[in-house]
């Protein structure tokens, strides 16, 4: 599975970006799907998850703000932010499950992007 993702930029406290995260690969395979931020100097976060069936997670810091979609026809994932603050500045990763069930259980691996940067001015 390869992810990619686009809509990262430049934007003033307020405004809204839209980003999305286009899969590739074995894709029929995904399950649930999310989106990760990256701070400046800190540990890296769930934002929000969206699972096949479209039933999303938020971070209190961003629930209300950010909404996340999936386009299973189109292998894509978005993630709509509005009412962006300085604090969300952040690189933000695409992220992709992929359950493999065996004789001993089921292990998820996780597939990443690239991430891209989304810069929220004062």
């Amino acid at each position: 599975v390869q992810l990619v993702e686009f809509g990262g930029g430049l934007v003033q406290a307020g405004g809204s970006l839209r980003l999305s995260c286009e899969a590739s690969g074995r894709v029929l395979d995904i399950d649930a799907m999310g989106w990760y931020r990256q701070p400046p100097g800190k540990q890296r976060e769930l934002v929000a998850s969206i699972t096949v069936g479209g039933i999303t997670n938020y971070a209190d810091s961003v629930r209300g703000r950010f909404t996340a979609s999936r386009d299973n026809a189109k292998n894509t994932v978005y993630l709509q932010m509005n009412s962006l603050k300085p604090e969300d500045t952040a690189v933000y990763f695409c992220n992709a499950n992929v359950p493999v069930r065996t004789i001993e259980g089921t292990t998820v691996f996780e597939y990443w992007g690239k991430g891209t940067l989304v810069t929220v001015s004062s």
